[in-house]
């Protein structure tokens, strides 16, 4: 098992369609074993897709449990939601984008399936966090970055933990993401445009990488 680089925004291969796998071979055991311990190595991950390290293929590592019970550790392979609830609001952080935090609407209690590193497909229902963090990792295999999921750079895209800096410096090094089909309809400010981002007053202290 090793350690791998988390890769950060914009690295293309974050925006890649990742594969379905279809062979259970020791490739796919070695890639499993990397990202847990790459996750289990990243200082507040609870989830890792294998595209955030490179490797097109629908895998995802899960565990929002204290990382010394890892009684929430899932293999999560070729996952498929079935069912979801009403979405809420929520502020979520990503190893891709380990300055930053997003408030993004989430549902909070889903169903889905997945293969197992056994290639057994297990069905599970989860709420609270860990949907949250399934959603992040499945957006994850399709390309799609938290990012593209907000409504408004002003509002829904938040520096983890301010620097010294001016407004127009931390505007100018704010990412974009597709915002063009969901624009802050409260006034008639172009959500691309950075000029009205500010550094949070307070720093935000702790939200868990997904």
């Amino acid at each position: 098992m090793a350690i791998l680089k988390v890769l950060k925004y914009p690295h293309p291969i974050l925006r890649e369609q990742c594969e379905p796998v279809v062979a259970w071979d020791a490739s796919l055991q070695k890639l499993v074993d990397d990202m847990t311990q790459t996750m289990y190595g990243a200082h507040g991950a609870v989830g890792l897709a294998a595209s955030q390290i490179g490797v097109t293929a629908r895998v995802i590592i899960l565990d929002v449990s204290s990382k010394t019970s890892r009684s929430d550790y899932k293999v999560l392979i070729n996952p498929v939601i079935l069912q979801s609830s009403r979405k809420k609001q929520m502020r979520e952080g990503c190893l891709s984008f380990p300055e930053y935090l997003a408030s993004v609407k989430r549902a909070t209690r889903l169903t889905f399936t997945a293969l197992d590193r056994d290639q057994e497909l297990k069905t599970y229902t989860v709420s609270g966090l860990e949907a949250i963090a399934v959603q992040h990792e499945i957006d994850h295999l399709d390309g799609v970055l938290m990012i593209d999921r907000i409504t408004s750079l002003k509002t829904d895209w938040i520096r983890r933990q301010p620097r010294q800096e001016k407004p127009e410096d931390l505007a100018a090094n704010a990412p974009g993401g597709n915002l063009s089909a969901a624009s802050d309809s409260s006034d008639n400010t172009d959500p691309l445009d950075n000029s009205e981002i500010h550094p949070q007053k307070s720093p935000v202290i702790y939200k868990p990488y997904i």
